[in-house]
């Protein structure tokens, strides 16, 4: 962690912000990237009761919520079975629900840093929550990564979590260790950390699980 903080601007883990899917080597080889399909566009699925206990690795059919539909489907760029395989900024980069987020992470040169990492948990602004911050205000932060690798790293978790491990956990340390705790309320379609809402969660990756969320979360705020 250290590493990560020294590393990445920590945010190593933040981009570790990075955000986007999960999935450990060995979960890649038991079928990862080739497991079902990504949820019908009608409805959204709550966390499967198989999902493994304890390590935080998710597949295919543990992702949930209304934003899930909007993924590419089969083996299309961006997709669940696109994704899974990759490290998480890697992955993230071909997500269309995280365009800003990933431009953010490259202006930080953290993409290396949160794709070395071996098990993260990343919650990844969606493009409309960077959106709320105004273009003029991303632009500046692009622009001031010393400001705004903080920020990504207040997104990053250290350790693995699934749906169910959130909800056990209730508060979390991110990389940002100074940005106070992150507090994970409510359970499957109504989860939320620091009140921000999980669109599309359990989102497999190679070292990370991703939970896509509807905004960007501000260091302190739990303070």
């Amino acid at each position: 962690m250290t590493k990560l903080r020294v590393a990445g601007i920590g945010f190593a883990a933040v981009a570790a912000l990075s955000l986007t899917a999960c999935s450990s080597s060995d979960t890649a080889s038991s079928g990862s990237s080739g497991s079902a399909p990504a949820p019908a566009p009608s409805s959204s699925t709550a966390p499967s009761p198989s999902m493994a206990a304890g390590d935080g690795v998710t597949t295919n059919a543990d992702v949930f919520g209304p934003a899930c539909s909007q993924l590419p489907q089969g083996s299309a760029p961006g997709s669940l079975d696109s994704m899974g395989p990759q490290p998480v900024a890697s992955a993230a980069s071909t997500n269309p629900l995280l365009t800003k987020l990933v431009a953010a992470v490259k202006a930080t040169n953290l993409v290396d840093t949160l794709n070395s990492q071996q098990a993260i948990t990343v919650f990844a602004p969606a493009d409309p929550a960077f959106a709320a911050l105004g273009d003029a205000k991303f632009a500046e932060l692009a622009g001031k990564p010393a400001e705004l690798a903080p920020i990504l790293q207040y997104h990053v978790v250290g350790k693995r979590y699934d749906a169910k491990g959130l909800e056990s956990a209730g508060t979390l340390e991110s990389l940002n260790t100074a940005g106070g705790p992150l507090k994970i309320e409510g359970s499957g379609d109504n989860l939320t950390v620091n009140g921000a809402k999980v669109l599309c969660g359990n989102i497999p990756t190679k070292n990370a699980t991703v939970f896509v969320i509807d905004k960007v979360l501000t260091p302190g705020a739990n303070k």
